[in-house]
């Protein structure tokens, strides 16, 4: 047979039915003229694969932070207030940002830190975890260790392993030293003045307590962001609660209090935004508290998990549509990496710019205003 026979060649070379103009085409970063940030990022989402996603992250956010009032039509059921000029142009986005304790425990501690500092997000979700973590880090350091060091040999040692990190467990009893006064104190005041504690109010209580700029509860405490916490005895201030409770029975945290003002926060915004790292709890009662208003309009997931095995954590973004946790009409993202790796790069192409467009435009008034006097 001297010719290929027709049926293989239809089979291998079948003709497209494509338009090239209603695509874009791959490709990536060029390292011939050298490194730089924002290039590599707006690289990535022509680059393809989980580098793509980051780029819609990207985008999904800056869309968030751009959001004003001004953008949707005025409603009938607007207030008088809500209908004015000056005050759609300055009516914002609430974004919620939600993350698991490891990464307290790792340096992104540092870059949620720079988001809470510059008021960048309106209220927070985490762990247990991720609240002791950051006041025990102001008490003594966490360090580098590696994911194969021997757990049975770390025990005797008294050696603590998260990921390839490790904390002695000094650390924890000096936890214990700063936070037991402060439990006493606060069941003090809930004997006397009949004071409601509850995980938010604890948390701000112990960032106001620490008054320590390296805090991100510091800063929350400072800028009024609430933190809330629905498992907030699972973990190291948990056991301190454990402990107190024999000494002071009488002290009480009410968690639904809690509920009611997370989901308070989410039904009276007028637009939300949620960028959740990681799962578990902190993703589901961010979530849930969007469903409240038929789902938040911006959605960023940022997570190992995978969905085959039906779990919230690993959930999509389309299954949270389902539930109405994100709006029918949103354009969410999921990127699937290690917070540690990608978060960063994020910050840096949005919540960054945003701080210092913030920072250009209160110097720019208040060069005017020195103008005019």
């Amino acid at each position: 047979m001297s010719t290929v026979p027709e049926s293989v060649q239809n089979a291998v070379l079948v003709k497209s039915a494509f338009n090239s103009n209603d695509n874009t085409a791959v490709k990536g970063y060029d390292f011939s003229n050298g490194a730089d940030l924002d290039s590599l990022a707006a690289s990535m989402l022509t680059t393809g694969f989980q580098a793509t996603n980051v780029g819609l992250a990207i985008n999904e956010i800056n869309r968030m932070l751009a959001w004003r009032l001004s953008d949707r039509p005025i409603k009938e059921t607007d207030s008088d207030e809500f209908k004015t000029p000056e005050y759609r142009s300055n009516a914002k986005c609430t974004i919620f940002l939600s993350y698991t304790s490891n990464l307290i425990s790792s340096g992104l501690r540092e870059t949620i830190r720079f988001l809470v500092k510059n008021k960048l997000v309106d209220a927070i979700v985490t762990t247990a975890g991720g609240v002791e973590e950051d006041f025990i880090k102001c008490l003594a350091p966490t360090y580098m260790g590696d994911f194969k060091l021997n757990g049975a040999e770390l025990r005797r040692k008294g050696v603590n392993r998260c990921g390839n990190l490790i904390v002695p467990n000094e650390n924890y009893c000096l936890f214990e030293d700063w936070v037991n006064p402060i439990l006493n104190t606060m069941t003090d005041e809930q004997v006397a003045n009949g004071t409601r504690w509850t995980p938010s109010t604890v948390i701000d209580r112990l960032g106001k307590e620490i008054n320590n700029e390296e805090s991100v509860y510091y800063w929350a405490h400072k800028n009024n962001i609430p933190v809330f916490c629905p498992a907030l005895t699972d973990g190291s201030l948990g056991d301190m609660m454990y402990f107190h409770s024999y000494k002071r029975p009488e002290f009480c945290v009410d968690i639904v209090h809690d509920i009611k003002k997370i989901n308070d926060i989410a039904v009276r915004a007028h637009c939300t935004g949620m960028v959740i790292l990681g799962g578990g709890v902190v993703k589901h009662h961010t979530c849930n508290a969007n469903l409240m208003r038929n789902g938040a309009e911006y959605s960023v997931y940022i997570n190992t998990g995978q969905e085959f095995d039906g779990s919230d954590s690993g959930a999509s973004p389309d299954e949270a549509v389902s539930w109405g946790k994100i709006h029918i009409e949103a354009k969410p993202v999921k990127v699937s990496c290690d917070a540690t790796v990608i978060f960063p790069l994020i910050v840096s192409q949005t919540f960054l710019k945003a701080h210092a467009a913030n920072v250009r435009a209160q110097q720019a008034a208040a060069a005017a205003e020195s103008t005019s006097a």
